[in-house]
């Protein structure tokens, strides 16, 4: 299994977090983790350390400093949003497959399900984040003008045939996108405006369940999306949002406790 992730010196050990997650709770032998920053970059050494604890392999992927410089670049459009989008101009040439994984995650059950989704003819999978109404979709369809996609995808969890992304994805296309639009979520924006059409949709109360929505969820589900039946079946929670885990101090929402488990452990592991 190949994991991406892309993050700054803020994030490290909540990247251990999810790791330790997975290593829990998937059943694969050989997971190599690429994660992608700049040189700036303090937390390697940290990084391998956690990884070799959990029998994975650690790939630093480091971005060069002048590599975006004909790239729309503001304090709101950083070079931080092309990571994601151009991972494949600096992942090996002999990777197929890559799960992309945001650090504000929870993976609590098998991944390898979602791993091994077929992509044939698709360049991603990705997920339509649930709502009580289409309304959401409707409005960024219009503001996109990506009709021909099923809705709007969240990009913190991405699948990635790297393969169909090496042919049709062209870095001067997304800066000329940028250049020409107002966006509300610049990657994930162009993500969808560009791309939406080659996304294979997975679902999200299995594989990007928002743990801000258990309600809705359960709602829309009919009463089967229970917080038993999330804990049973769903395999990432996604702390969306600005309230993270690891900054409140009170038991914020029914899976705060849960995330700062994994997380202290993590913490008590790695540094042995």
């Amino acid at each position: 299994m190949n994991l991406l992730f892309s993050i700054d010196d803020r994030f490290y050990q909540q990247l251990l977090t999810v790791l330790y997650s997975i290593h829990l709770n998937s059943s694969v032998d050989e997971v190599n983790v690429y994660v992608i920053t700049t040189s700036q970059f303090h937390h390697g050494n940290e990084l391998k350390h956690g990884c070799e604890l959990l029998g994975m392999t650690y790939h630093s992927v480091i971005i060069p400093e002048d590599d975006f410089k004909d790239a729309p670049v503001t304090d709101r459009y950083p070079t931080t949003i092309y990571y994601r989008l151009l991972a494949h101009r600096y992942l090996p040439q002999d990777l197929h497959r890559i799960l992309y994984l945001d650090a504000d995650l929870l993976c609590i059950n098998d991944l390898m399900p979602l791993y091994n989704v077929d992509l044939s003819g698709y360049m991603y999978a990705s997920a339509i984040h649930t709502n009580l109404t289409n309304a959401t979709d409707v409005i960024n369809k219009i503001r996109l003008q990506n009709f021909d996609a099923d809705g709007y995808y969240n990009s913190g969890v991405l699948l990635m045939n790297l393969d169909e992304i090496r042919q049709r994805v062209e870095p001067t296309d997304i800066f000329n996108y940028i250049r020409d639009h107002i966006l509300l979520l610049p990657d994930q924006d162009v993500l969808n405006a560009l791309y939406g059409k080659y996304i294979r949709s997975v679902p999200d109360e299995l594989y990007n369940f928002d743990v801000r929505n258990l309600r809705i969820y359960e709602t829309i589900s009919m009463g089967k999306c229970t917080l038993d039946w999330v804990i049973k079946n769903t395999v990432i929670l996604h702390f969306c949002g600005r309230q993270k885990p690891w900054l409140v101090t009170t038991n914020h929402g029914k899976f705060t406790a849960l995330y700062k488990n994994y997380y202290q452990m993590m913490s008590t592991i790695s540094k042995n």
